[in-house]
């Protein structure tokens, strides 16, 4: 955060919306990389990016953290309601993403390492925190007037990242993976989503302010010739 923090304010949302557009692309083309006998309705995005030689879908996942940081330091500056649990959620998620890029897992078919293992937390903690950071800001963005408006969006997309992590849950364990790579990418747009619902707003929020201060700078040469006309 302290890097990011260093940036202007005014430029964390394009960040934001730009690294969200980049690993959604990224990864749809990832899925064209590895082995063209993989299935993608039974092999997760993690299992596709420890086979594509291009790396392309490890560089979309530490992308999107580190956009999800940008979006996060954009959110604070413009003062939205997210601190406490909301944003440690929000750099649970971020830092969860950067790891998965970093710790693969292993290859389709063979035993879960080390690096396998801290692989697999990680993105139970990044699914698991998004979503939950979703449903806590949705009562404080209601409350809000600068964010109301996508209140009930911010609802309706983490509602439907919880009940994907419910169904990649069953998924995993008593549904034997039937579909699993499925469910994960309809979990993941969900979470995609989100961030893309909160980046969108951010920017509008962003450039709504830089107008009025533009139309207030632009009317005080104007304000200070009257008041020098009238002394």
């Amino acid at each position: 955060m302290t890097a990011v923090k260093r940036l202007h304010p005014g430029i964390y949302p394009w960040i934001a919306c730009a690294s969200i557009l980049f690993s959604v692309v990224a990864v749809v083309v990832g899925q064209f990389g590895p082995d063209p006998s993989f299935d993608p309705m039974n092999v997760t995005i993690s299992e596709y990016a420890v086979s594509d030689r291009g790396g392309v879908t490890e560089v979309a996942m530490a992308v999107l953290g580190l956009g999800s940081l940008a979006l996060l330091a954009g959110l604070r500056s413009v003062g939205a309601p997210v601190k406490g649990a909301p944003q440690w959620l929000l750099m649970v998620w971020s830092g969860a993403l950067v790891v998965a890029a970093l710790v693969p897992t292993t290859p389709l078919g063979q035993d879960l390492d080390v690096a396998a293992q801290i692989h697999r937390y990680v993105s139970v903690a990044a699914f698991v925190s998004l979503p939950a950071a979703g449903a806590l800001m949705v009562p404080r963005l209601a409350s809000d007037a600068s964010w109301k408006p996508v209140a009930r969006a911010v609802e309706w997309v983490s509602l439907a990242g919880g009940f994907g992590l419910l169904a990649i849950t069953y998924v995993a364990l008593p549904g034997e993976r039937v579909m699993i790579g499925l469910v994960e990418r309809l979990l993941l747009g969900a979470e995609v989503a989100l961030l893309a619902v909160l980046a969108g707003w951010l920017v509008r929020l962003a450039w709504q302010r830089s107008a009025i201060r533009a139309a207030m700078a632009a009317n005080f040469p104007t304000y200070h010739r009257f008041i020098a006309s009238r002394s």
